[in-house]
């Protein structure tokens, strides 16, 4: 933020006047860059927004030697409610948290309902057509087993000598 500058009043017969200095930032956007960062600190604090609105959900991805699994929190959601695809490397899960229907006066809300989206690039190549998913406990558990060409392997080191490969 810019420092303030010492200006006097323009009529020339009161310039020795100390009664009209007036204290003026010397940027005049100073004042809006300040109002900038805090609404960019206020919105890092409620999370990073996902295209469906939602703060992004909670993800843990673990490599196995054969495959990865893909762990995401969705508390209160219910199995019909939710849609798994895959497509290439991209694992994609959207669905919606319904709205309880309440009987009396709701005070506070801090829980998520509606809509949400969330999309996740695995780093290797997959098998696709053995994707496994389940969910329990309000967390969803996606198996993603690695295609073969992706999976490491020790290759048996033979000597010079030796014209048969061994695998």
């Amino acid at each position: 933020m810019a420092l303030p500058t010492r200006r006097h009043s323009s009529d020339p017969a009161r310039r020795g006047d100390v009664g009209a200095v007036r204290w003026l930032p010397t940027d005049p956007f100073a004042d809006f860059e300040d109002i900038y960062r805090r609404m960019d600190q206020m919105m890092r604090s409620f999370g990073s927004i996902d295209r469906g609105g939602w703060p992004q959900v909670p993800v843990d991805i673990e490599e196995t030697g054969d495959a990865y699994v893909v762990e995401i929190d969705l508390p209160g959601v219910a199995r019909d409610d939710v849609t798994l695809e895959w497509n290439d490397r991209e694992l994609t899960v959207h669905g919606e948290v319904k709205e309880r229907e309440r009987t009396g006066f709701l005070r506070t809300q801090t829980r998520r309902a509606g809509q949400f989206h969330h999309s996740i690039t695995l780093p290797g190549e997959v098998d696709g057509d053995r994707i496994a998913a389940s969910l329990e406990d309000g967390v969803l558990t996606v198996r993603v087993p690695k295609a073969d060409s992706g999976r490491a392997r020790r290759i048996q080191i033979t000597s010079s000598g030796q014209k048969q490969l061994n695998s």
